[in-house]
């Protein structure tokens, strides 16, 4: 069973930083892509970053690019989200999500697996 769990969400002021960790078990993580997602109040899940089983691809949503990063380090079985730069508008649940095909994909229903997430919050 696969299991993906979130941690170092938190309260920040903008301009702050966090780095969110999500650490895999239950499967062979290194052959998957993951991917992150946030869900704000009265708000659809939506997709943040993406990266590739090995790390050589990744994908932004507009509105973090240049700003969040996501990496994976395959011999811990976690996937990071470095996050600069935050604004109050990226508060939200953020959310680790894994697929069961190995094709990166950047929309919330082409995941399979999720972790419980964790809650990030940005005052201004």
């Amino acid at each position: 069973q696969v299991q993906l769990v979130e941690s170092g969400g938190g309260l920040v002021q903008a301009g702050g930083s966090l780095r969110l960790s999500c650490a895999a078990s239950g499967r062979t993580f290194s052959t998957y892509p993951m991917g992150w997602f946030r869900q704000a109040p009265g708000k659809e899940r939506e997709f943040v970053a993406a990266i590739s089983w090995n790390g050589g691809s990744t994908y932004y949503a507009d509105s973090v690019k240049g700003r969040f990063t996501i990496s994976r380090d395959n011999a811990k079985n976690t996937v990071y989200l470095q996050m600069n730069s935050l604004k109050p508008e990226d508060t939200a649940v953020y959310y680790c999500s894994s697929r069961r095909s190995i094709r990166i994909a950047t929309s919330p229903n082409e995941y399979d697996y999720w972790g419980q997430g964790t809650q990030v919050t940005v005052s201004s």
